[in-house]
């Protein structure tokens, strides 16, 4: 009795426990959970385990908690199903949604997106909720479901400290020092610019330039023979090297303006004077090759006049010095006047603290690794000084004079060779001194990071007009095929691309066949920047491309070889060399390697490799003209052939060649003949004034007044329109 009741009694326990267990899950609302009876306290091991046929006959509770369960898995589908409701107003975008997150942003399911997409160039069928959006296509599905749109607020950069070495303040006045004078020599190629050099250094400069042109800027400290010392900065007259001659100027204190007696004022001329005024630099004119008979010196200084370039006898302030460079005539005048007038602009500086200047030429040793000729403007330079210029930096090895001897210190307005750079600096960077290493690398480390951010500003600039100009495009083709399903859309889409896909190979060919890649090495600097000067006013893409694969100074090397193998391109190479191995190597790949020391005779190489990259024209030449007197047809079979009864009444006409029927001035027809008669007979040649039958490889009617043109098709070598301008 005792143990029938508490069977009953632990029963109904379990059955309250199950109970709460169901209410808890109905309000929770959990899909799937699984009920598990509550243990009692007083049996928390056994107790289950007593009757268990109980639960297993109690059906009602059976079909309590399956609808319980059947009731919460219903409200779960719900809840996924329910759509998120829609935000009226504007939609955060970023770049890089997938689709499943741009129907979150939106409000809306995924569906809506891909019909959204049938608008759109996307093929559909390899679209799932993950991938990826563009951003054009992003903004458009946003528009077209009638919302707007606003960027996501990217998370804001930490503002990155301005580490940049900058120069010091103005020295004090009590602290300044006298320097030698930087003199720039300018004027127009081949007026004896380096021959004066020469003579005032008493060495033969010019005897060693390739034509005895000068190709990039030379700088010479010259000691007179009253003790002063000059510092002279030669430079290439040539119209190719305009940067340099400006260059020059910008840390010049005088410029000689030399002006050949007999030739009177150039093309070079008239810039370098432009080159003075813009620096605000002084000039002396040296009226150079006074000893020849045809000299003209009085000329010379009224054409002068032409450009506000007025001399002290026809009271300006220009001194005006007759020399003969060759001769060394007057040359001592020159320095005279070049002290005096050095004398008057009280050139100091200070030679103490930090050292800051500038390269004037950069260029890579094989041996001694990057160069960098340079002027010091403050401070005095030794060896251990950190250097910073641009975006790279050096420890000073060792310092060399323009003799290439070494010297232990260079200070102001002395020129000298640095060597130590990690990178060869671009000519015309300013030389900044740093205290450690540390701190240089700082520096263009910030450099760097500057000219990065000035290049994604542009780039994005750029990509932005790119997507407005495909976006219009896009949109255009849309419109005219509005009123199409989307299928018939992609149908349509896909003809007019067919060509485009299968003819890819063919075009590729092509271009590369009408591409001339070009690897570019020089010996410094200034020689590399003029010829990607000249490269740059290259305005013939039309006829051939021109594709600068690389550029750098240096020796040419495997690397090189390597660059141009990949690209079928050519190397062409400024004062540089290459060795036996190299040779062999690009002969061996069928590498072309084109090596000069002149710069005209650079671009005339590059014209021809120009030249043999264009396709051959076809000529016509006629042979000769004969006119259709009469019209009759002849039966061949079934057929009537058309017959032109002809006069020939200049050249011949050959029947090996090829002809054209001009009617009322058109050509209406090009072809070979099918027969040519003389009197019933075939002939081979009609020559002028004879009479003759002839008939079309085409059934054409002829008419009276007709003109039978014979020519001869020849294929001629075009030649590139391209003008450097020299």
């Amino acid at each position: 009795m005792n143990r029938g009741l508490l069977l009953r009694f632990e029963n109904l326990v379990q059955l309250r426990g199950a109970c709460r267990q169901l209410r808890a899950l109905s309000s929770r609302k959990i899909c799937g959970a699984q009920w598990k009876p509550v243990q009692l306290s007083a049996h928390p091991a056994g107790s289950l385990l007593l009757q268990p046929q109980l639960w297993q006959n109690d059906r009602s509770i059976s079909a309590a908690l399956s609808q319980c369960r059947h009731l919460a898995t219903k409200e779960e589908t719900k809840k996924k199903k329910k759509k998120i409701p829609l935000m009226r107003g504007e939609v955060e975008i970023r770049q890089k949604m997938t689709v499943e997150e741009l129907a979150q942003a939106m409000g809306k399911d995924i569906d809506h997106i891909y019909e959204a997409l049938l608008y759109t160039d996307i093929n559909l069928d390899s679209v799932e909720p993950d991938s990826i959006l563009r951003e054009d296509h992003i903004k458009m599905i946003v528009q077209k479901s009638g919302m707007k749109y606003k960027s996501a607020k990217l998370k804001e950069e930490k503002e990155r400290k301005n580490t940049d070495a900058v120069k010091r303040p103005p020295a004090d006045p009590a602290v300044l020092t006298p320097r030698p004078p930087v003199v720039t020599i300018l004027g127009h190629v081949d007026h004896g610019k380096t021959t004066l050099l020469d003579s005032l250094r008493k060495t033969q400069v010019a005897s060693m330039e390739a034509g005895g042109i000068t190709q990039h800027i030379g700088a010479f400290l010259v000691h007179m023979p009253s003790g002063e010392k000059i510092t002279f900065l030669d430079t290439p007259g040539h119209a190719a090297f305009s940067a340099m001659r400006a260059r020059g100027t910008n840390v010049t204190d005088i410029v000689i303006l030399v002006v050949a007696a007999e030739d009177g004022v150039m093309q070079q001329t008239i810039e370098s004077i432009q080159h003075a005024k813009n620096a605000g630099v002084p000039l002396i004119l040296a009226i150079n090759k006074c000893d020849k008979p045809e000299a003209d010196p009085e000329r010379v200084k009224k054409e002068l006049l032409a450009h506000d370039v007025v001399c002290e006898e026809f009271g300006g302030d220009v001194q005006a010095v007759n020399i003969s460079a060759l001769k060394g005539e007057n040359l001592m005048v020159l320095a005279e006047a070049i002290v005096a007038l050095a004398e008057m602009l009280e050139l100091k500086a200070d030679a103490t603290g930090l050292v800051e200047g500038t390269v004037i030429e950069s260029r890579k040793d094989k041996g001694k690794g990057p160069l960098t000729t340079a002027i010091i403007q403050r401070g005095t330079l030794r060896k251990g000084s950190v250097l910073v210029a641009g975006k790279t930096w050096a420890k000073v090895r060792f310092l060399f004079d323009e003799n290439g001897k070494a010297v232990d210190a260079a200070s102001p307005g002395i020129p000298v060779e640095i060597m130590g750079w990690k990178e060869s600096p671009s000519a015309g960077d300013e030389i900044l001194e740093v205290e450690s290493e540390q701190r240089a690398q700082e520096v263009v480390a910030w450099r760097t990071y500057v000219e990065q951010q000035e290049k994604m500003k542009k780039d994005l600039e750029v990509i932005e007009a790119k997507q407005k100009e495909h976006r219009l495009e896009y949109e255009k083709k849309q419109q005219k095929l509005a009123h199409l399903t989307w299928r018939q859309r992609k149908a349509v889409l896909y003809k007019a691309n067919k060509h485009v896909v299968f003819s890819r190979p063919k075009e590729r060919t092509e271009m590369d066949e009408n591409t001339l890649s070009l690897i570019v090495k020089g010996d410094v600097d200034g020689s590399v920047e003029a010829i990607l000067s000249i490269l740059d006013s290259y305005d013939c893409e039309d006829e051939c491309k021109l594709d600068i694969v690389y550029f750098g100074m240096g020796d040419i090397s495997e690397n090189d070889i390597s660059l141009a193998e990949a690209f079928n391109g050519v190397i062409f190479g400024f004062s540089v060399k290459a060795n036996e191995s190299i040779k062999k190597l690009a002969d061996k790949k069928g590498i072309k390697i084109k090596l000069h020391n002149i710069i005209y005779k650079f671009v005339e190489d590059l014209k021809d490799e120009l030249n043999s990259r264009l396709p051959p024209t076809v000529v016509e030449t006629t042979i000769g003209e004969a006119s259709v007197l009469d019209t009759f047809s002849v039966t061949v079979g079934k057929t009537k052939i058309p017959v032109a009864g002809c006069r020939v009444h200049k050249g011949l006409l050959d029947r090996k060649m090829k002809f054209k029927l001009i009617r009322k001035r058109d050509v209406i027809w090009k072809g070979c003949l099918s027969s040519l008669k003389h009197h019933k007979d075939d002939v081979q040649v009609i020559k002028t004034g004879m009479d003759c039958g002839l008939s079309l490889d085409k059934n054409l009617e002829f008419s009276i007044g007709d003109e039978i043109i014979c020519y001869e098709e020849k294929k001629v070598q075009q030649t590139t329109s391209w003008d450097p301008g020299f």
